[in-house]
C-alpha cells in the first residue's frame, strides 16, 4: 500500500535548475534537449501545462503528465501601491510570505523572500517579530519571480520585461536557506529562464559569515550586508547574530568576497534610527571601520520604517542627510533608499506576512505589547 501511495507523488519541476532538469529527464529515459525545452516553457513562457508544450511529442507530454507537475505558488493577495510598488502575499501551505516589486525610472526591482518568517531576530525588524516556521523550497522562491513576471506582463504587455533586478531581501535570512536560495538564483540568471546579470541579482545577509565563504565558492551574485552599526556593542543589540560572528569576522569575509574581480563592491545597508545609530559620531566610526578594513564599499542608508510596538523612530530628514553628507565627503558612494509602498506595508523592514511561528517569538512580542 505504501508503495502505491509513493508512486502517485509527482515531481514538481519548479524545483529544478537546468542541470537538475537534465538529470531528471535522463532518469526517466529521455534526451537532455527536452529538459531545455521544458525549462524554457516554464520560465520564459510561463506555461505550466504539459499539454500546451507544443514542441514536445505527444508521448512525452503524456509521460510528464503521469510523472511530473509544475506547481507555482498560490497568490493570496495581489495589491498595487499608489506609488507603483506592487505587493504579493504568497500562500505557502497555511503561511503567507511577501514579495514586493519596486519600479524606478531606470529599473524594476523585485524583493524576494527566502524563509517563512525569519530565523534571526533583529531588534528593529517587524519580520523578525513574526517568528520562524520553515525554509522555502526552490519552487517557492523562484515561484515568486515567476508570479511577478506573469502579473506585470499582463499589465504592461506580453513581452515587456519589467523586472531588471532581483534582491534576496524579503522575509528571512537567505544564507540560512543556502542550497535552495543558490539554486533559485541560478535559475534567475539562466539565459533560458529570466536571464538576469549576476550584477543584477543581490543577496542580502545579516552576517552569516561561514555561508559568505560558501557563497564565494558556489555563486557570483552581488552581496549586500545588513550592517546597521559601526561597532560590536551596538550591533550586538540591533543584529544579535553579531554575537556569534562579530564585525571583524564579517569584514574579513566581505573583503575576500569583493576581491573576486572588478565592480565587486559590497553594499552595506544601514537602517537609520533616531538617536540610536544616526549620530555623526556613528558616521565617523563607520568611515573608520570601512577604511581600516579596506573593503570596497558603497552604503545604502535606509530611514527606519515604524511599525506597531517598536521603540525605534525614523530620524528627521536633516539628520539623515547630515549622515549621508559625512559619508560622501569621506569618499563613499552613499544613497538614501526611498520609502516605497508604505501605504501597503511593503516598505523595507515592514514585511510581516502570516507565520505559523514555531519559535514562540511572535507570542512573546504580542505579550510585551499588551503589557506596555
Amino acid at each position: 500500500m505504501q508503495q502505491v501511495i509513493e508512486s502517485q507523488i509527482k515531481t514538481n519541476l519548479m524545483n529544478f535548475c537546468q542541470k537538475d532538469m537534465r538529470d531528471y529527464f535522463a532518469s526517466i529515459g529521455e534526451k537532455s534537449f527536452h529538459a531545455k525545452q521544458v525549462f524554457k516553457w516554464i520560465h520564459q513562457k510561463g506555461v505550466t501545462s504539459f499539454e500546451e508544450m507544443s514542441d514536445l511529442s505527444k508521448a512525452l507530454r503524456q509521460k510528464l503528465i503521469e510523472l511530473a507537475e509544475v506547481v507555482t505558488p498560490k497568490v493570496a493577495l495581489d495589491k498595487p501601491s499608489n506609488d507603483g510598488t506592487h505587493k504579493w502575499l504568497i500562500d505557502v501551505g497555511g503561511n503567507l510570505v511577501e514579495t514586493v516589486y519596486i519600479p524606478e525610472d531606470s529599473r524594476g526591482t523585485l524583493c524576494v523572500s527566502s524563509q517563512v518568517g525569519c530565523s534571526l531576530n533583529c531588534s528593529f525588524c517587524s519580520t523578525g517579530k513574526q517568528g520562524f516556521n520553515r525554509n522555502l523550497s526552490v519552487a517557492e522562491i523562484i515561484g515568486q519571480v515567476w508570479t511577478a513576471v506573469r502579473t506585470l506582463s499582463k499589465q504592461h504587455g506580453e513581452y515587456d520585461r519589467q523586472i531588471t533586478n532581483v534582491v534576496m531581501m524579503g522575509m528571512g535570512e537567505p544564507l540560512m536557506n543556502f542550497d535552495a536560495v543558490v539554486k533559485a538564483m541560478d535559475i534567475m540568471m539562466d539565459d533560458l529562464a529570466y536571464g538576469l546579470s549576476k550584477r543584477r541579482v543581490t543577496l542580502s545577509t545579516s552576517g552569516v559569515v561561514p555561508r559568505i565563504y560558501d557563497l564565494l565558492e558556489q555563486s557570483d551574485v552581488s552581496l549586500a550586508v545588513s550592517l546597521h552599526a559601526p561597532n560590536d556593542a551596538l550591533r550586538n543589540v540591533l543584529v544579535p547574530i553579531n554575537k556569534k560572528y562579530n564585525i571583524d569576522q564579517l569584514m574579513e569575509a566581505c573583503k575576500l568576497y569583493a576581491q573576486r574581480g572588478p565592480h565587486k563592491e559590497i553594499t552595506f545597508e544601514y537602517t537609520l534610527m533616531e538617536h540610536v545609530n544616526d549620530e555623526l559620531a556613528h558616521a565617523k566610526e563607520l568611515v573608520t571601520l570601512l577604511k581600516s578594513k579596506q573593503v570596497p564599499a558603497k552604503i545604502n542608508l535606509i530611514p527606519f520604517n515604524p511599525y506597531p510596538g517598536t521603540p525605534y523612530k525614523k530620524p528627521s530628514n536633516n539628520r539623515i542627510h547630515r549622515f549621508q553628507q559625512y559619508l560622501m565627503e569621506a569618499g563613499f558612494v552613499t544613497t538614501i533608499r526611498k520609502t516605497r509602498g508604505d501605504d501597503i506595508d511593503a516598505a523595507c523592514g515592514q514585511l510581516a506576512g502570516k507565520v505559523q511561528d514555531k519559535t514562540n517569538r511572535q507570542a512573546r512580542y504580542q505579550r510585551q505589547l499588551s503589557e506596555a
